[in-house]
């Protein structure tokens, strides 16, 4: 896989903003992926030392419109912890 195709987009939340005063950020990545390839793929895309990446699992919610029902998407999400020296500066000022 493509690093860009591992990594969908960042996740700026208030629980993520409060994470990178401990050098952790997150990503929405793609379910399919491991924890070596988004690890390979934050590296590659930022240029940055990952130390560490955990992982989350999201399913999909029941929803409702109308009379149809359905399920939201589901998805995964990385934290990774970047050494002590590191830091990606796209989240920077947010």
């Amino acid at each position: 896989m493509d690093p860009r195709e591992i990594i969908k987009r960042p996740l700026i939340t208030e629980k993520s903003t409060n994470l990178q005063a401990e050098n952790k950020y997150s990503f929405a990545v793609d379910p399919r992926a491991n924890k070596w390839q988004i690890k390979l793929a934050v590296e590659q895309i930022f240029g940055v030392k990952v130390m560490a990446v955990n992982t989350l699992r999201y399913q999909g919610k029941k929803r409702r419109q109308g009379r149809s029902e359905g399920y939201t998407p589901q998805w995964k999400k990385a934290v990774v912890t970047l050494a002590a020296d590191q830091q990606i500066e796209f989240f920077e000022g947010v």
